[in-house]
């Protein structure tokens, strides 16, 4: 069905023009909100801290800054062919260098050791893993579907490259969060590249059995369950489902219009990480349902118009850059929401483009240049401008007939460059012969069948 989808908007010959605007219009929406908010719901940590009102806001300013010009070089500069040619390995190799830095050397923060401290400042590196195994993952399924690896030397890659460095990234950084994003992202970069049903449905069965024993299968199965019923936690709600309480209540007491903005009660050091993770409370409280929904919204958007451009890329490569990024992104967005509004175990994932924190800020970034990159790149002709070409191929070839294929000076009249002499004359023929279904195809769809 999806390779049905893929051709039909392949020989519509859409435009990315569009879902580009709507991208980017959704993306500045979302950091226009997180700026605002993350000065409303980090003033009082940043006082209690000694600190001016407004030292994380500039800090997030700098960040989104920088992230905007990593997004422009991304879209502008560099081809998004690249990341299947030998600049992966290398991306892949820093990724789990900082995995292993992080097991050896990272700092713990709340039971988790999942930061990293370079210089003055802290970073999570696996918010950048996770871009660089969705893109091995590409990688490896281009190589596999064009005969240059077979199906059991596949599987040893899928295991070395990219199922040993994320196991081994949760098992030391207790990551449950980063480890499902990882999934869904290459779960949808096999989608769109037109791997069979059975095979994604075996990988969703075989994630469902991991999920149990994540949560089932360890230790932190009592926090980790919390969420079902926060105030049964042991200590009345005041252990471990404290803060899911305490967001309840700021999502009830925002209503349908919110307090005001500014005026939130619950970042008064009630709720932790108001300005980071659960800074999607906050909005709640102070903007109430509809500014909740807004956002919610927004990162629709943003689905759509990452898919839209997956769906018009000129090739299957695009495609699966495109839409693994971008279901990548907003899963982390609905993931973040659902851990908030307690229907999700808390991961301690942080909100696209809205929480406070740089990197999680430069990853989304990265993600939505890897996107546009994917929208530079010109669409497949439309069925209409194909069969055009061909007519002035058989036009151009049958003038050369004519002239007995010399040119005036009686010397042999060279090829058209880009076009082999084979496919002109076969292309030729077919319109002599009336022409054929196949003849009206996009480029991007013959290869693709070809290739299955």
């Amino acid at each position: 069905m999806t390779r049905g989808l893929r051709q039909s908007a392949s020989s519509a010959g859409p435009s990315s023009q569009g879902p580009r605007v709507l991208l980017l219009l959704c993306v500045l929406a979302l950091v226009l909100i997180g700026l605002v908010m993350v000065f409303s719901a980090s003033m009082v940590k940043a006082l209690e801290n000694g600190a001016p009102p407004e030292t994380f806001f500039r800090s997030q300013v700098v960040y989104a800054v920088v992230g905007t010009v990593i997004a422009l070089v991304l879209w502008k500069v560099v081809p998004y062919h690249v990341w299947v040619g030998p600049t992966v390995w290398v991306v892949w190799a820093v990724a789990v260098a900082f995995i292993l830095a992080v097991a050896f050397a990272g700092v713990d923060h709340y039971g988790a050791q999942r930061w990293l401290r370079i210089g003055g400042s802290e970073m999570q590196p696996s918010e950048f893993c996770k871009i660089a195994f969705l893109l091995v993952a590409v990688r490896l399924l281009v190589d596999y579907q064009s005969g240059a690896v077979d199906f059991r030397a596949s599987m040893i890659r899928v295991l070395l490259f990219i199922a040993a460095p994320v196991g081994f990234m949760y098992r030391t950084q207790s990551d449950l969060g980063t480890t499902a994003i990882c999934f869904v992202g290459i779960l949808a970069v096999l989608w769109m590249g037109g791997v069979s049903r059975k095979a994604i449905g075996a990988l969703l069965g075989a994630a469902f059995v991991g999920g149990l024993i994540a949560v089932f299968g360890t230790g932190y199965r009592a926090d980790r369950m919390v969420f079902l019923n926060p105030w049964n936690d042991g200590q009345d709600g005041y252990g471990t489902g404290y803060n899911i309480i305490r967001a309840f209540y700021a999502l009830s007491e925002g209503g349908l219009f919110g307090v005001g903005l500014g005026n939130s009660h619950e970042k008064f050091q009630y709720l932790f990480a108001s300005e980071s993770d659960f800074i999607f409370a906050v909005i709640g409280e102070e903007l109430g349902l509809l500014g909740a929904m807004a956002v919610i919204v927004l990162f629709f958007g943003v689905l759509f118009a990452g898919l839209s451009i997956a769906e018009g890329a000129p090739d299957e490569i695009g495609s699966m850059i495109a839409g693994g990024c971008t279901v990548m992104l907003v899963f982390q967005a609905f993931l973040n929401i659902a851990c908030v509004i307690g229907v999700f175990p808390t991961t301690g994932k942080p909100l696209p483009f809205i929480s406070s924190g740089g990197t999680s800020m430069l990853a989304s970034f990265i993600l939505v240049g890897l996107v546009l990159s994917v929208s530079k790149a010109d669409p497949a002709p439309s069925i209409y401008e194909q069969r055009r070409a061909d007519l002035r191929l058989v036009k151009q070839e049958r003038g050369r007939d004519g002239e007995g294929g010399r040119s005036r000076d009686g010397g042999t009249r060279p090829s058209r460059p880009g076009r082999g002499a084979a496919s002109v004359s076969s292309r030729s023929g077919r319109a002599r012969s009336g022409g054929s279904a196949r003849s009206g195809e996009t480029a991007r769809s013959r290869s693709r069948s070809s290739r299955r």
